[in-house]
């Protein structure tokens, strides 16, 4: 499942094809009701950004954005126990968000977010080696290695990003990305293939997480 909430512009968000999926709503009908909010409420404005995706029919669609107080207009009239289910899931998240934004001010996150940045510079030397080992092997999507990597490490903390994280969360992250890069040298040492690197990679932090128990907020 998406994360319920994200971070857009420096502030929490949700968006209407979110909101249409789990409150299982017709997103152009979610979208005519922000609509009518804002045609009725022009104050209500800054709450909803409009914007469009590329949907699978590789066509332009609508989409809206919204802050706590859009979901909170949008969602009031949706009724129903499961409905009333996913306000709560959707409060949670929302609480959850905007303590990360809060906590990114402070020196902690800061500081957190430097020590950070040189661990995943000495994880991105490594997996650079590793492309170029890759590419010796016969790969032909080798330069996607940093993005799989990546994906790895982020999805072990339960975060999408660095920018989204608390300091729990880059903490740990820091714990995989070292992880991974020792475990990449060792595989290329051991003249291992770069799949079985990775699969090595990702069963090792696997274990550490249920070991440690890392993950979430």
């Amino acid at each position: 499942m998406n994360e319920l909430v994200y971070l857009k512009a420096d502030e929490a968000k949700t968006d209407s094809l979110q909101v249409a999926e789990y409150f299982h709503k017709n997103h152009q009908h979610v979208l005519e009701k922000i609509d009518k909010i804002v045609v009725e409420n022009s104050t209500t404005k800054s709450m909803f950004k409009f914007s469009t995706y590329k949907a699978n029919d590789n066509q332009m669609h609508r989409i809206c954005y919204m802050n706590r107080d859009g979901f909170t207009l949008l969602a009031m009239g949706f009724n129903g126990k499961k409905a009333m289910e996913w306000k709560l899931k959707y409060i949670e998240a929302f609480n959850q968000m905007e303590n990360i934004i809060r906590e990114k001010s402070t020196q902690a996150w800061l500081e957190t977010r430097q020590q950070g940045k040189l661990t995943r510079k000495a994880e991105t030397d490594v997996i650079k080696e590793l492309i170029e080992y890759a590419k010796v092997q016969g790969s032909t999507h080798a330069d996607m290695l940093y993005v799989t990597y990546t994906k790895l490490a982020n999805s072990m903390c339960g975060i999408r990003g660095r920018d989204s994280a608390t300091v729990r969360q880059l903490n740990n992250l820091s714990i995989f990305e070292n992880l991974i890069l020792q475990m990449i040298r060792a595989g290329i040492e051991q003249n291992m293939n770069y799949k079985q690197i990775y699969q090595i990679c990702k069963d090792r932090c696997i274990q550490a997480q249920q070991i440690a128990m890392i993950g979430g907020v």
